[in-house]
């Protein structure tokens, strides 16, 4: 007998899993559908012996002190029963955006990164508060916004292109699917999340949360597949009935909330643009590669304690898909023990995380040789950019582990590899077929706390409203 659940999930990201649980918190029948067998998506786990990796998390953001009212992070925690302490939250120190000709510091006090400004652009200080205002006023979520780019409203208060050049570096590289710009509504959500509140990391990193989510999910009785792979999405005149798994287990449902990416899930849709009078949605050009290497000492050891460093060796922030297989004259460094806690990793030892953009192309056509041997030029890169920001680095390296957009690609389906998603997002969630919503990156909400206010809006308005 086939099973019937009034929502199928697709993915146990972030995203799905919020999404379930709030589904199932209100009586409804859910099923999460994961192709992998752990949790997370793209911000997920590993262990190499003794040492536990995060991927994907550098930082939470949106960090607010306990009790704040009507922000995000609150919003979401109110919405999925949890606790604030349950996050054991740790504060950065600081972080900096480094230009050739400039630097801005910034923490979780915005009157410091305001400070910075009014210092080193002292011209631009009361177009800066001009422009602050305006993004504190702008609602950025709501699900009726039109999408423009955010260049475009910032020169509208600030001409000095520097500034707007550094201020833009961080939102882009941690949330825009959109090459040296990104839809305004996003920007404010960058904003807000990275300047406007901050930067925590969980004690024991993203397992923390996923075991939260789980935990919870567990107990308001919703359902689990790893191992899932979802191959298409069966509709009927436009209205979703199920879906059929890669083992060829059919399961039937009134809705699909998927977090898989908008050309992700339109694919399994297997709806043809040429029947349904639309295109298809673009895959996004964005991917990137990373570094990890384990030290035998921590990072203020070498004298650096700053968090996390935007760092650009041009004066004009290039954030595109490189036309090399990487381009390490940008990169975003995190020095995880940076946090103001730092009693979760290996004792005497740090950690330094370097992230390039990357081509998928290039990296997917190598050989397997070839590939290894460019994984390990990528590395020694990776160690160079870290000596730059931190000149004092003399630390040895004890483990390394690298990935590529093809990593991306095998462990989370995402078309080339990409992170960020399609540059055709999805608001409201709805696609072409009723009963189908995304939720995640391609509906429109960005990072750890971003997806899962996504799949809890995307529960709330088709799960729980309709």
């Amino acid at each position: 007998m086939t099973k019937k659940y009034d929502t199928i999930v697709i993915g146990a990201g972030m995203s799905g899993l919020a999404a379930a649980i709030r589904l199932a918190m209100f009586g409804k029948k859910v099923c999460i559908l994961e192709k992998h067998f752990l949790t997370g998506g793209l911000n997920s786990y590993y262990k190499r012996g003794k040492r536990k990796f995060d991927v994907g998390l550098h930082a939470m953001t949106n960090f607010v002190p306990k009790g704040t009212k009507r922000k995000p992070l609150t919003k979401l925690l109110k919405q999925l029963r949890i606790p604030w302490d349950a996050l054991e939250l740790s504060e950065q120190k600081s972080s900096l955006i480094q230009f050739p000709s400039e630097k801005l510091m910034f923490t979780n006090d915005f009157e410091v990164f305001r400070t910075e400004i009014a210092q080193k652009f002292p011209h631009e200080i009361d177009n800066f508060n001009k422009f602050v205002q305006y993004i504190e006023e702008f609602n950025e979520v709501a699900l009726d916004n039109k999408t423009y780019m955010a260049k475009d409203v910032a020169k509208k208060f600030i001409k000095d292109s520097q500034l707007i050049e550094m201020i833009f570096c961080p939102l882009l590289i941690y949330g825009s699917a959109w090459e040296n710009d990104m839809d305004f509504s996003q920007f404010v959500i960058m904003f807000k999340s990275i300047y406007l509140e901050g930067f925590c990391r969980p004690n024991g990193g993203v397992r923390t949360i996923l075991n939260l989510l789980m935990d919870k999910y567990e107990a308001v009785g919703g359902e689990l597949i790893f191992k899932a792979e979802v191959v298409k999405v069966i509709h009927s005149g436009d209205k979703v009935k199920g879906v059929e798994l890669k083992d060829g287990t059919i399961l039937e449902c009134d809705k699909v909330i998927s977090s898989m990416g908008h050309p992700e899930t339109m694919a399994v849709t297997q709806e043809s643009p040429t029947i349904t009078n639309e295109k298809s949605p673009a895959v996004g050009p964005l991917s990137f590669c990373e570094s990890i290497a384990c030290l035998d000492k921590k990072p203020t050891d070498f004298g650096f304690d700053h968090t996390i460093v935007f760092y650009n060796e041009s004066d004009t922030y290039n954030y595109r898909k490189p036309e090399t297989l990487f381009d390490h004259t940008s990169a975003v460094a995190c020095f995880p023990n940076n946090f103001q806690h730092d009693d979760d990793f290996v004792e005497g030892e740090g950690i330094a995380r370097i992230t390039y953009m990357a081509n998928y192309k290039l990296w997917k056509e190598l050989e397997r040789k070839v590939y290894l041997e460019h994984k390990n030029d990528l590395f020694e890169k990776s160690i160079e950019t870290i000596k730059r920001i931190a000149p004092g680095f003399d630390a040895n390296i004890l483990f390394k582990d690298v990935f590529t957009p093809t990593t991306i690609e095998r462990y989370t389906g995402h078309f080339e590899g990409t992170v960020y998603g399609s540059t055709d997002k999805l608001r409201d969630g709805r696609t072409s077929i009723e009963g189908l919503y995304l939720c995640g990156t391609d509906q429109g909400f960005l990072g750890i706390v971003g997806a899962m206010l996504s799949g809890i809006s995307m529960a709330n308005l088709h799960g729980l409203m309709e």
